[in-house]
């Protein structure tokens, strides 16, 4: 009698290890089958050469944005590279018998220290306002000391 019921519970342990066993088969099944029907896309794919060929038509469409986005840049680059980068202020009294630095010169230049430079003369009867081209930090015109000045701020700017 007792090796009949060592044997009836070696069997309800060997039944128990193998219903829990099916039990976590059985999750492990459910949890991988989701896992596949979002790789095959809930069944739009049939198969895995049809993944690898929709991997391959997204990789040619963001090698075409990549194309298009190094292009913008580079167009971009070469529009900054024109703009105003720099810019330099000096506000000066010309004349003694005025009050204030109400007259001042500006200077605008781009990466390459070219742009223009602006002076504004504080005078009783008005106000006089002048423009200079500046080349490579240079200008052809003759220029004030505060203009020169402007022109050396804006070049020391980043």
């Amino acid at each position: 009698m007792d090796i009949i019921l060592i044997s009836l519970i070696a069997t309800g342990v060997i039944i128990l290890a193998l219903i829990i066993l099916n039990a976590f088969l059985l999750a492990y099944f459910y949890k991988t089958h989701k896992k596949f029907d979002e790789l095959l896309e809930k069944g739009k794919i049939k198969d895995f050469k049809d993944i690898l060929l929709s991997q391959k038509e997204k990789h040619s469409d963001l090698e075409e944005q990549l194309k298009d986005a190094f292009l913008k840049i580079d167009n971009l680059e070469n529009i900054l590279s024109k703009t105003i980068q720099k810019t330099g202020i000096v506000r000066f009294n010309p004349f003694s018998d005025i009050g204030g630095n109400q007259s001042f010169a500006i200077a605008l230049l781009d990466e390459k220290n070219n742009g223009f430079v602006i002076s504004s003369l504080f005078v009783k009867e008005g106000n006089r306002v002048y423009a200079k081209a500046v080349k490579d930090g240079k200008s052809e015109h003759s220029l004030s000391n505060e203009e020169i000045e402007a022109i050396d701020r804006a070049i020391s700017s980043k």
